[in-house]
């Protein structure tokens, strides 16, 4: 049988801007986003986001609304779990 992950995709992208504050863009995500392992990593240009959610177009909507967003890969962990794939 297979194990039921609670958060199923796993989002990472770059925001390229100005003025990017890290510690803010993660407190946003934290307190709007439901979801596990964030890291919100970089500087005022760039920075790299990493989290697993149920709903990454609400991840990537809220990157794209602080820069441009690349680089973007949004898993499955649960059909990867299943032997599925991504």
């Amino acid at each position: 049988m297979t194990e039921n992950i609670e958060y199923k995709y796993d989002i990472q992208l770059l925001i390229e801007g100005t003025n990017l504050d890290e510690e803010a863009i993660f407190d946003y995500i934290q307190d709007n986003i439901v979801g596990d392992s964030l890291l919100a990593v970089g500087d005022e240009e760039l920075i790299k986001i990493h989290y697993h959610s149920n709903e990454p177009w609400q991840v990537l909507e809220y990157c794209a609304s602080l820069g441009d967003i690349y680089d973007i890969v949004v898993e499955n962990m649960q059909r990867q779990s299943d032997g599925l794939g991504g």
